[in-house]
Parts: structure tokens; sequence; C-alpha cells
């Protein structure tokens, strides 16, 4: 008898604990969606993402999500630098019959350095365009995370001229 009550007790626990973690699940808050139909976020073909927002782009028949800024070496607002840096964005793109790919997006070409302002995903090129807060001296780029800002630009992508890529 005392068994069947010791069991009886565990299954109660284990059950309110299964309520307890979905009401904190419920409490989270899910990324940001949003259905892009050419709205204020967009400014002279510049489309604006906050850090972690994902929208489907009806025109492009696509969706684009801005991951996170992976890297920021730009040269803080008031400071002296012998290099201008740069940020480099990830963006992640999906057509409806494509698999993902992210795109890392700097905000100024460097080919000896690898960064690249403009990638091309199904048959589109994407353009970073803006990247905002600018780092403060005061303040590092660890403390601007979540609060970045991009401006993307997708264009049709030009035929390229290399005849070894098809």
């Amino acid at each position: 008898m005392f068994h069947k009550a010791i069991a009886l007790s565990l299954g109660i626990l284990a059950l309110t604990g299964c309520d307890a973690q979905k009401k904190v699940k419920n409490e989270t808050k899910p990324s940001e969606m949003t259905s892009d139909t050419r709205t204020a976020n967009r400014k002279e073909g510049i489309i604006y993402f906050k850090e972690g927002e994902n929208k489907f782009l009806k025109e492009y028949q696509m969706n684009v999500t801005f991951n996170t800024i992976s890297e920021d070496s730009r040269c803080p607002e008031g400071v002296n630098c012998i290099w201008a840096g740069v940020a480099v964005a990830q963006v992640e793109v999906m057509g409806v019959a494509t698999r993902p790919r992210i795109l890392n997006l700097a905000s100024a070409d460097f080919p000896g350095r690898n960064y690249h302002q403009s990638e091309t995903f199904n048959g589109l090129t994407f353009t970073l365009q803006e990247v905002t807060p600018y780092p403060k001296a005061e303040m590092g780029a660890k403390d601007l995370a979540g609060k970045y800002k991009i401006g993307i630009s997708i264009t049709a992508a030009k035929e390229s001229s290399d005849t070894t890529r098809k």
C-alpha cells in the first residue's frame, strides 16, 4: 500500500511539472514573423529588418530572416581608427521551392578578407545597404547585441560572364 501511495505521488508531481513547463513556453516571446506587403518598412527599394525578424516577401516568393550580426568591427564614433571595419549580417533566405541558405552580407566589399556586400541566391542579388546602430566609443559591439537593424535591397541577378559557373 505504501508503494502505491509513493508511485501515485510521483505521478501527480510529474504531471504538475509538465503543466508548469507548458506555461513557461507560452510566456516566451516567439520570433517575429511578418508578411511584407510594401509597408512603411520599405524606403527606396530597401527592406528593413530588426534582429531576429522574419518576413515572407510575396513578390519574390521568399522567406527572409535577419538572424544576427556575426561580426561588428566598425570603428566606433569619436575614435580614430586605421581601418574603418565592417559589420557582417547573417541573413537566412529560403524560396518556396528551395532549401534555406545563410548569406553573410558585409557592410562593405573587401574581397581580400572575404567580405562581400552582395550575394546571389535563387536568381536574386541581396545587398546589405544599412546597419544600425553604429558603435560608440563608450559601448562595445557586445552591448548592441539584439538591437541591430539592417536594410537590404533585392534585385534580379545579372547573368554571369563566367562560363564555368551555371
